[in-house]
């Protein structure tokens, strides 16, 4: 049986003092961001995830984006190296943690830089985003973690957002979705979808139809909701005004070995 277990990490107090590279800085809320993580929380106990909460890492403003801190394939963790070196302390809780989990772990090592949010994983393909965080060494390193158990290895250019997921993430059946500005090639994903709102482009598979998906995508909700899919609806404004969005706030752990 597959698991479903998310890892999830609570809000720096300094949450505010994140990096922003595409976007204009704006003031967040770290209280109204520490309810709204919450109810992320919530949404996805709500739909069957296990909830299991790496130590908090307060002295780290970005690490409550968790997804960027390792990458799973089947039962083995890849511990990143982030490509911003203010990032580097957030990799040892998650690290603990998904050894606890019983997983095979690996490293991306010197000179290697490898987010998770620029890994995207269709069944055995994984797109990988090279771009400004993630260089040419992370990429043949996770080649070389992921490829022998099976994986296909692809890596894609990102320039315009600043991971692989703020751009395009894919649904139940492997179509991938994104908003067309802010893709490089979407000629490079066998089929492709476009949405009509940068947010639409980020959803998060819950099981079956069912899509977690911010708030901030409306106009999305509808089109994946015409076409048969379950929307389900988490407001993350806060962290939207730090690049962030449904699938970073977690690390969806879903081949664990009985």
């Amino acid at each position: 049986m597959p698991s479903k277990k998310a890892l999830i990490r609570r809000p720096s107090p300094r949450l505010a003092e994140g990096l922003v590279t595409h976007i204009e800085r704006e003031k967040v809320d770290v209280d109204l961001a520490v309810e709204q993580w919450e109810a992320y929380a919530e949404a996805l106990r709500a739909h069957g995830w296990e909830t299991i909460e790496v130590d908090p890492a307060d002295d780290c403003p970005d690490s409550v984006f968790v997804e960027d801190t390792v990458v799973m394939y089947k039962n083995v963790a890849l511990i990143t190296r982030p490509g911003a070196e203010s990032r580097r302390e957030e990799t040892a809780g998650v690290e603990e943690a998904v050894a606890s989990l019983g997983c095979s772990v690996n490293w991306i090592w010197e000179p290697g830089t490898l987010d998770g949010g620029d890994v995207l994983k269709i069944g055995h393909t994984i797109y990988v985003g090279r771009g400004g965080r993630t260089n040419a060494a992370g990429v043949q390193q996770l080649r070389a973690a992921f490829e022998p158990l099976g994986a296909r290895v692809v890596a894609v250019p990102v320039s315009k957002v600043l991971h692989l997921k703020s751009a395009v993430t894919a649904l139940p059946d492997g179509t991938v979705i994104g908003n067309i500005p802010k893709v490089d090639r979407p000629s490079l994903f066998p089929r492709f979808l476009s949405v009509p709102e940068e947010a639409g482009g980020h959803v998060v598979l819950l099981g079956g139809h069912k899509l977690l998906i911010s708030a901030s995508a409306p106009k999305t909700i509808d089109l994946l909701a015409d076409l048969g899919h379950d929307p389900v609806v988490v407001d993350i404004s806060e962290f939207e005004k730090l690049e962030g969005c449904v699938t970073c706030l977690s690390v969806r752990v879903r081949e664990l070995y009985a």
